[in-house]
């Protein structure tokens, strides 16, 4: 099925302490990253990246927190450019660090509650991001969006998220890192929480096939958060967040093959690729022909690559 991709450059770099996740984007782009899409039949458009407007003088009660006014801009920005991109096709997201959620999540949510179909969130993650502004002791932001997204308290001055997802819709897959705070804040929701100990133990397709069942019976959209760390650190080093016993190359590539089977796939942020740190672009190569599974590419249609 050919689709409409919007792509949406996120260059946020600031919801964490480390240089690099604005070049993320450029990275995408050189990666060939429209050329796959339009290689597999689909019709691209890339709206060039987000320009964030002038970062306020802004404040909350947690002292930890840096870069609270810029955050807060990328999400108002974010939120308007995710909105306009869910109205014309398939938007895509390419990050950027995973505080761009913030404002990519505000804007499908709010086109989802506009066109009165239920939101769902897959989240590929190493870690939970159910931080509030209140309680990160890092204070970085990039680890508060699925707390935000799912109506956590605690989010002053940022504005109110636009239609909080139940926790029922919201599906973590590939959690290995969480601190006690999100995990005792976790405890009290719904979410249905796939770390790779239920994968190692029930494998990667049956978790899966039951949430998208729940999304396919629910009419609903479904929105898929990928961050570089879902990956293991030997085949994605370019991420600053790693942590050791990610899912394997074909692990990541099935869970990817499986979205496109389903066909209910509605927006996509990518997320957390520091060029930096990357092995030749080994990791941006990688995150784009994961995306090629999911947009369509088959097992058969892989090309050989040579890494010289």
């Amino acid at each position: 099925m050919q689709r409409h991709c919007v792509l949406i450059g996120a260059p946020v770099a600031t919801g964490q302490r480390h240089e690099g996740t604005g070049m993320g984007p450029a990275a995408y782009r050189v990666a060939g990253f429209g050329a796959m899409l339009q290689d597999l039949g689909h019709h691209v458009v890339d709206h060039g990246d987000v320009v964030p407007g002038p970062a306020r003088a802004l404040t909350c009660t947690n002292p930890a927190v840096h870069h609270l006014g810029e955050i807060v801009a990328w999400t108002e920005a974010l939120a308007v450019a995710a909105r306009a991109g869910m109205a014309a096709g398939l938007p895509i997201f390419l990050g950027g660090d995973h505080a761009l959620s913030l404002g990519t999540v505000s804007g499908v949510a709010a086109h989802a509650a506009a066109i009165g179909r239920p939101l769902f969130v897959l989240w590929l993650d190493a870690h939970t991001d159910f931080h509030s502004v209140e309680t990160t002791q890092s204070g970085n932001l990039h680890g508060t969006p699925m707390a935000y997204i799912a109506g956590r308290e605690g989010f002053q001055p940022f504005p109110p998220f636009p239609a909080a997802v139940p926790g029922e819709n919201i599906c973590m897959f590939g959690i290995r890192s969480v601190d006690p705070a999100e995990r005792d804040a976790l405890l009290d929701r719904s979410i249905e929480i796939n770390d790779m100990r239920v994968l190692d133990e029930r494998g990667i397709i049956a978790p899966l096939r039951s949430f998208l069942g729940r999304v396919a019976a629910a009419g609903g959209l479904l929105h898929v958060s990928l961050d570089v760390d879902f990956l293991d650190p030997a085949i994605a080093p370019a991420v600053t967040t790693t942590v050791p016993g990610g899912t394997t190359f074909r692990e990541a590539h099935l869970v990817m093959e499986l979205l496109h089977e389903s066909g209910l796939v509605t927006s996509l942020d990518l997320v957390e690729l520091n060029p930096f740190l990357d092995d030749r672009g080994r990791t941006a190569r990688l995150m784009v022909d994961l995306v090629a599974s999911l947009m369509g590419r088959k097992v058969f249609d892989r090309p050989t690559r040579i890494y010289a």
